[in-house]
């Protein structure tokens, strides 16, 4: 138990700083930017910043490490509108992205959400990491009332900007995925071999009834707990080699997954 310990607290401890760096470039065609870090993990979301005058600042953009080049330590942003703090009733500024704007990534990962199959594992988890917990009891809430039995991406991310969580921990297979909940790329993946007598679906909260919609992805009951969650991992990390040997070397089940990757020989 003290190794699986360990291992989790490295990780949380790597994630929980927030990182800041001046833009160095803007692509406005593409929606890209660019940024120089001394280290940086793909999927690592968080925002731009325009300041305006000496004491105001404005929030223009998503932002998304989409690659990063060790040997330039350039890292290349992928932007996309900011929506977390929306207010129609508001006005919004036309301000673009320029060069010598501030990006702050892995904003919220001081926070996380855990995905557990039972009550024991979600316990056992959350004991031993330190990082302000968002109880599963709050996403459970946040499906019902929209309609989904199946959580889905949307779904991580409603819950996100509900409460900024930056991180969601996923344990499948006495392994735990911490995964970005806006990107939803996996940032590493942990050992955590616990002991698994009892599954809750979609998982595990104290919340005994997830509503669902007439119809609509989402919307029908999970009847699985490991295929859905390795189906949302995979989806959007088609590029993981690491989440590629793990399925190939688990479950046979679970290999209808191997076609969905975009892993050359």
């Amino acid at each position: 138990m003290k190794y699986i310990i360990l291992l989790i607290l490295l990780t949380i401890e790597v994630f929980a700083s927030l990182i800041k760096a001046p833009i160095l470039s803007v692509d406005y065609e593409n929606e890209r930017a660019t940024v120089r870090l001394a280290n940086v993990d793909v999927g690592v979301s968080g925002f731009i910043v325009h300041k305006i005058s000496e004491n105001h600042t404005s929030i223009l953009k998503n932002a998304c490490v989409e690659s990063y080049d060790k040997e330039t330590k350039i890292a290349t942003l992928k932007m996309s509108d900011f929506n977390a703090l929306r207010n129609n009733s508001l006005p919004s500024g036309k301000w673009k992205v320029i060069k010598g704007d501030e990006v702050q990534l892995a904003f919220g990962y001081s926070r996380a959400l855990l995905v557990a199959p039972s009550e024991e594992i979600y316990h056992r988890i959350t004991k031993s990491v330190n990082v302000q917990w968002v109880h599963s009891d709050i996403f459970a809430t946040i499906i019902s009332y929209r309609g989904h039995p199946t959580p889905l991406k949307s779904d991580f991310e409603a819950m996100s900007i509900a409460t900024s969580v930056g991180l969601v921990f996923i344990y499948l297979d006495k392994k735990l995925y911490t995964v970005d909940v806006k990107s939803f790329k996996i940032l590493s993946i942990s050992d955590a071999p616990l002991v698994q007598d009892s599954v809750k679906l979609p998982f595990y909260s104290r919340v005994d009834k997830i509503e669902a919609n007439w119809f609509g992805e989402g919307s029908d009951e999970l009847r699985a707990y490991e295929p859905h969650y390795y189906e949302l991992l995979v989806e959007y990390n088609k590029k993981d080699k690491k989440l590629y040997e793990i399925i190939k070397n688990g479950d046979a089940k679970l290999h209808y997954l191997l076609k969905n990757f975009e892993i050359g020989e």
